[in-house]
């Protein structure tokens, strides 16, 4: 089959699915406690796509060329039975799997996750320092336990990589090195982000945004980097240490888009259907598969959608269109 390319010649290639709108933290850049509180009100679980549904969706979108697929939430591990989630999704030939969390329930479920067909995690973890995390997560949820996940899915012989968003005056500076010094020589690739105007509840400010260059230039400073040429669809800028010790990769969607190499779909966990993280109108899946649209019909329903894309919002983002109402993060997973 011949690749699936959008208008700006872009192939689909990865898909990312929420499979939740909910989170065991309140972490203050994507679900703010003053937004996402006590009485807020989360999906039901029939408006939630069933394990089921999402396996039959990331089997058609293979077969448009999807080669990853990648589990996000909200926090993937609150949802029931992930781990049969991932089960299902390993018997698509082709597919390679991962799974973004904050960690908190890795301990338990890494080998299970592991066993069940999972390639390689991605642990979100945007400081090293107890209290500045958990001022941060928002639940005073301690840092040693998501580090004691990392080591669990580790153990289980999963691939780490560990993201750190990085905000003005809340985790920069020093905090940045001592990530950094945490993570050299372990093997697990740390990548730092810059703070994004997803959704419409942070309160994003250019002004909190740490540039990458001065990320890469603090973590220069204590040991040299150099840099590494990566492919042209990847998101992170990535550096090696001088000495050996590991990588690290700088999402800069801010200062350096990449929108001209984006080649990645999400699907929100209501079932919709999103070509840009930005976006502020998904395109509803969940009504088809539960009307009985043959595969056939999924497919050109999904070939339409995606020929049609001219996705670039970093490449355009002023203070007019980042003020613009978008789908937030805990509903597309970032």
């Amino acid at each position: 089959m011949d690749p699936l390319l959008d208008r700006l010649g872009r192939p689909l290639e990865t898909l990312r699915i929420s499979i939740t709108d909910r989170c065991n933290f309140r972490c203050v850049y994507c679900m703010p406690k003053e937004v996402f509180g006590r009485d807020y009100q989360f999906l039901e679980r029939s408006q939630l796509l069933t394990l089921e549904e999402i396996a039959r969706v990331a089997r058609i979108f293979a077969q448009l060329g999807v080669r990853t697929v990648r589990i996000t939430g909200g926090e993937p591990l609150v949802r029931r039975n992930v781990e049969h989630l991932m089960a299902l999704l390993a018997e698509i030939d082709g597919l390679e799997l991962a799974l973004t969390t904050n960690g908190a329930l890795l301990p338990q479920k890494a080998q299970a996750l592991a066993d069940a067909g999972l390639g390689r995690v991605t642990v979100s973890l945007d400081s090293i320092d107890d209290a500045t995390f958990r001022a941060l997560n928002d639940v005073d949820f301690p840092v040693q336990r998501v580090l004691d996940g990392i080591d669990a899915a580790a153990a289980a012989g999963l691939p780490v990589k560990v993201n750190a968003v990085v905000k003005r005056g809340l985790n920069d500076g020093a905090q940045l090195t001592a990530l950094a010094e945490r993570f050299r020589g372990t093997g697990h690739v740390l990548r730092f982000i810059e703070y994004m105007d997803v959704g419409h509840t942070n309160g994003w400010r250019l002004d909190d945004v740490v540039p990458a260059d001065e990320i890469v230039e603090t973590i220069g400073a204590r040991w040299p980097l150099e840099p590494v040429v990566g492919r042209k669809d990847e998101t992170a800028l990535k550096y090696r240490y001088a000495d050996g010790a590991g990588e690290i990769g700088v999402i800069a969607s801010v200062t350096k888009p990449f929108c001209g190499g984006c080649s990645r779909a999400r699907l929100s966990a209501q079932g919709e259907l999103f070509t840009c993280l930005f976006g502020v109108k998904g395109r509803d899946l969940r009504a088809p598969l539960r009307e009985g649209a043959s595969d056939q019909d999924l497919i050109a329903l999904l070939r339409g959608v995606w020929s049609r894309r001219t996705d670039r919002y970093s490449e355009l983002r002023t203070g007019e269109t980042a003020a613009l109402p978008k789908v937030e993060m805990s509903y597309i997973g970032g």
